[in-house]
Order: structure tokens, then C-alpha cells, then sequence
């Protein structure tokens, strides 16, 4: 199902369709495997490894969501954090993501078969055949949606594929900072008081 923000839908569009198309990919593999997922709400073993790749359109999703819909205590939990040092995900409060519905790609398509994980286990290298694979074609529409953020045309998948992949980051070495920042000017209380100045799904 594709994840919609009708009050500002058409800021979010691109990033929201990627995802749904990412999301499809994933159901359908899961489907073909036939096997069950070891993955459960509360788990999060996957949230805690170095790298967690992210994409500069995927964090700009992020920026824009933190800033605009997170409320309350999650709100201040997030905003603490962004001032220090943690391990692990950020975004990893109690096992639960804060940015769940806005997570990266990497995020949504690891997926793992059988077992739970052991504490610390990264089964990516322990038992491979147990992680889902991701449909490489799912992935390369989802490239194409959002090859005009990185100013390239989408004709071709796979060359957005190339370009996009170079720009990956560390989800756990991004500008907190500027996001600290951008959550003091912004919030869920000032709706109609968009991110002046800074659009991130535009690019600018």
C-alpha cells in the first residue's frame, strides 16, 4: 500500500511512489520464497549493524518528516539524540523505528527467512540463503522515479542505477546537525508553515 500525506502529497510525491514501488518488489518476493519471515515488530537486531545505506533523496524524506510529523515525547527523544554520540541507529527507540514509515530502502528490503537473528548477528554473512533478495527490476523503477532529484533523466534505469548508487551514505554518519537545526524552525504545530528556504525533495 502506498504511504500517503494528502496535506502536502505533492512535496512527498516522488519519494511516496519510489517507496510504493519498492514495498511492491519486496511483497512479492516474500511471496515467491514461500518461507516465513523471521522479522517481527520489536526486532531490531538489523537497526544496530555499522552501515545502513542511504540514499541523499531518502534522507532528504527523512529530514522532511522528522521536522513535520513527529510530535510529542518521540519528538524530543529524536531532537536529544540528534545532539550526541549513540550507537546504532538514530532512529532506533525501544526496537521500534521513529521513522518507519519514511525508511530507507535498505531498511524495507532486508528481510530474513527462518531464525530470528542472534544479538549482533548480521546474517547477510552468517547464513545468506536466509535473507530475502531484492528484485533488482522493483528497485530500478524505484531509481527511475527519482532520478530528476540528482538532475538525470530516468529513460534509462540503469544509469540512474549507476549514478544514485555513488551518492550512497551511512545512515549513521548524516548531518545531524542540520537536522537538529531544521526541526527547531519546523513542526506539526506550524502545518501551513512549509520548509521555507528548504525544500530537500526538490533538491534544493
Amino acid at each position: 500500500m502506498r504511504l500517503k500525506f494528502p496535506e502536502d502529497e505533492q512535496k512527498q510525491a516522488v519519494l511516496l511512489d519510489a517507496y510504493a514501488v519498492i514495498d511492491e518488489g519486496i511483497s512479492l518476493a516474500i511471496r515467491e520464497d514461500g518461507r516465513g519471515l523471521a522479522c517481527r515488530k520489536g526486532c531490531g537486531n538489523c537497526c544496530r549493524q555499522s552501515d545502513i545505506p542511504v540514499y541523499p533523496h531518502e534522507l532528504a524524506g527523512i529530514y522532511r518528516y522528522s521536522a513535520e510529523k513527529l510530535k510529542g515525547p518521540t519528538r524530543e527523544v529524536l531532537k536529544g539524540r540528534l545532539k550526541g554520540p549513540i550507537g546504532g541507529c538514530l532512529f532506533l527507540m525501544e526496537d521500534s523505528c521513529l521513522i518507519h514509515p519514511v525508511r530507507p530502502a535498505s531498511c524495507r528490503q532486508f528481510n530474513v527467512f527462518g531464525k530470528p537473528c542472534e544479538e549482533g548477528e548480521d546474517p547477510f554473512f552468517t547464513r545468506r540463503q536466509d535473507v530475502l533478495t531484492p528484485k533488482r527490476e522493483y528497485t530500478l523503477r524505484a531509481f527511475s522515479l527519482v532520478a530528476s532529484f540528482y538532475g538525470i533523466g530516468s529513460a534509462d534505469p540503469l544509469a540512474a542505477e549507476e549514478i544514485i548508487h555513488t551518492r550512497a551514505l551511512n545512515l549513521r554518519e548524516f548531518d545531524r546537525q542540520g537536522l537538529a537545526r531544521l526541526m527547531e524552525r519546523h513542526g506539526p504545530e506550524r502545518p501551513n508553515n512549509p520548509l521555507s528556504g528548504h525544500d530537500p525533495l526538490s533538491g534544493h
